[in-house]
């Protein structure tokens, strides 16, 4: 196998030092500027190592060529540019922990923040890897710059050995992922593939076609507001309506922190607000339509109770969607999944197919005509600053990735 690491490290340092943060409250494609910094820097890349068709969309995504060298398929492979607007992630320090040696990690940063085997045990099977995390006061974002470093690394390598056998490859590099806005209305036609993968994963060996079903809702609650000395009979404080519609939602068994496998819940994202107006925003998921429909309705609910309880507040509840399941359309053509899986064995890797606790720009891709399952990067305590990844595990994304191309060509 051709030694990936060397690429892969140097790129994915360089590109999480670029601070790529997208903003849910924007209005502006991408949301954020700043995301433009990182698409310019692998815009110039992409034309020096010589792909081709390499453009920067007018709503922030950066797509390129590597042109066929065999008859195939077209096959778009995405990754995403932004980073969660959950945890800082600005003045990202990236630093490489050379042949890890099973004990705990500390952060020179943040004194007491410590990760280890114990808290996650898939650290625990990386002795003697070469790990990357950030400086403990950020994440390191390698949800999803792994991805984004694994492909530049793939094309560079295909593009340099033109007698490697494989179909047109389109990539794509899309922003705003994080806040559900990574395939806009025009990506599927722009990228012209006949099916495509995101590098946005996990572990070794995961191949993933199945993701949550979700819904985003905005809450708003106005008050009546007054000078709280002459209060009594008067206010309606919105932020004490904001708290017991909060409280009414059946928190020990529905929120992130409380549930797993196949379980869904509600999570609150933000509250902001005044005691005259409050607004907060909570996120649906769950992997069955139904499941999700009911989760919202019962959040109207709780809406419209409180809002009978103190009928001189204004209480609005807005839910759209955001995704849906992606396994509702692969599952009708597993093509995709099986290369992927094909290439995972014969690289030596068991792939393992377990449902994604959240969604990828897959998850809208598929739902808009282009099947697109995902695949592992290594990436893992993503959106926090325990963050980390395996050099290693991502040389083993880039030689699935390219034996899959292989494989699409010859079949």
């Amino acid at each position: 196998m051709t030694d990936f690491c060397p690429r892969l490290e140097e790129r994915l340092i360089r590109y999480c030092a670029v601070d790529t943060q997208s903003d849910e409250e924007s209005l502006t494609a991408p949301s954020t500027a700043i995301q433009l910094d990182l698409a310019n820097i692998l815009a110039q890349e992409l034309r020096q190592i010589g792909a081709e068709e390499v453009q920067i969309t007018e709503y922030g995504a950066v797509l390129a060529t590597v042109p066929a060298t065999a008859k195939g398929p077209v096959i778009g492979m995405l990754a995403h540019m932004d980073t969660a607007p959950a945890y800082n992630a600005t003045g990202v320090k990236p630093r490489v922990i050379r042949g890890y040696d099973g004990g705990e990690i500390t952060y020179p940063e943040a004194p007491g923040l410590v990760n280890s085997p114990a808290h996650n045990p898939y650290l625990g099977e990386k002795l003697g890897h070469d790990l990357i995390t950030a400086s403990g006061a950020t994440l390191l974002g390698a949800d999803d710059k792994a991805g984004v470093a694994i492909l530049m690394t793939l094309a560079e390598h295909l593009i340099a050995n033109p007698t490697i056998a494989h179909g047109k490859l389109r990539l794509a590099f899309t922003p705003d992922e994080e806040i559900g806005r990574g395939v806009e209305a025009r990506l599927p036609k722009d990228l012209g593939a006949d099916f495509a993968y995101t590098l946005d994963g996990g572990a070794v060996g995961e191949i993933e076609y199945e993701s949550f079903s979700a819904d985003g809702a905005k809450v708003k609650v106005v008050g009546v507001s007054t000078h709280p000395g002459t209060a009594k009979g008067k206010m309606v404080n919105a932020l004490h309506l904001a708290a017991k519609i909060i409280e009414m939602l059946p928190q020990a068994t529905q929120t992130p922190e409380a549930v797993e496998g196949r379980d869904g819940f509600w999570h609150i994202t933000n509250i902001a607000g005044t005691a005259a107006e409050v607004e907060f925003s909570i996120i649906l998921r769950d992997f069955e339509l139904e499941g999700l429909a009911a989760r919202g309705a019962l959040l109207q609910q709780v809406c419209a109770a409180v809002a009978a309880i103190e009928p001189r507040a204004t209480i609005t509840c807005t839910i759209k969607p955001q995704y849906r399941n992606m396994r509702y359309w692969i599952e009708k053509d597993m093509t995709p999944v099986e290369l992927a899986r094909e290439a995972c064995r014969a690289a030596g890797i068991t792939p393992l197919s377990v449902p994604i606790r959240g969604g990828t720009d897959g998850s809208r891709l598929t739902e808009m005509g282009v099947p697109c399952p995902n695949i592992f990067t290594g990436m893992q305590d993503i959106h926090g600053p325990l963050e980390w990844i395996s050099v290693q595990d991502m040389a083993q994304a880039t030689d699935v990735c390219l034996r899959l191309l292989q494989s699409a060509a010859e079949a």
